[in-house]
């Protein structure tokens, strides 16, 4: 699966669901924390003049792309077509549930521990990473906006005690009406 796409000098993996999936579980039996990243087409031209960001995204562990035009726009014939972003994540949150951990709305039984709403101007790292700590979690996901999201785990990766960082960015949950399904 080591087959990788460089779209505006981001390293994006190009796999299935399944494959993603398969990584994603060895991701949360190992240490430290593991960086997964979906990325969207405007996310990739927001941060088209951060050069350094993008420089620490591809040291990530998966960088998924959030949309099939991403694929297109690399022109490789040899790419898996069937990526599929919300696939992959029903597939994540299934695991967690079969895991015995808890949630509320569709996949009950995944315990949600913590929210927080950060702000680009004064957003106090120290803090938010104290209370991911203190929650005592495997997976963090992740709805920031980018490159905030992007920038926040570049940062603080290796101050986080948790076994994966999942980034889906605020995009993927703007319109909660078309969910996961």
């Amino acid at each position: 699966m080591n087959e990788k796409i460089n779209v505006l000098d981001v390293n994006i993996d190009s796999c299935t669901a399944k494959e993603a999936m398969k990584e994603t579980i060895a991701f949360l039996e190992s240490e430290p924390v593991s960086v997964i990243d979906v990325v969207s087409v405007d996310g990739l031209m927001q941060m088209n003049d951060l050069s350094e960001l993008k420089a620490r995204m591809n040291e990530f562990d998966l960088v998924l792309p959030g949309e099939k035009l991403i694929l297109e726009a690399a022109e490789e014939a040899r790419l898996p077509k069937e990526i599929d972003i919300k696939l992959y994540l029903k597939m994540f949150m299934r695991y967690l549930h079969k895991n015995h951990k808890r949630m509320q709305r569709t996949y009950s039984g995944i315990q949600l521990v913590g929210l927080a709403k950060v702000s680009a101007e004064g957003r106090a790292d120290d803090m938010l990473v104290n209370a991911i700590n203190g929650s005592e979690v495997d997976c963090i996901l992740s709805a920031l906006s980018v490159p905030l999201q992007e920038d926040f785990i570049a940062k603080n990766r290796n101050l986080l005690d948790a076994r994966v960082w999942v980034g889906v960015g605020n995009r993927m949950f703007s319109d909660h009406r078309q969910g996961l399904g």
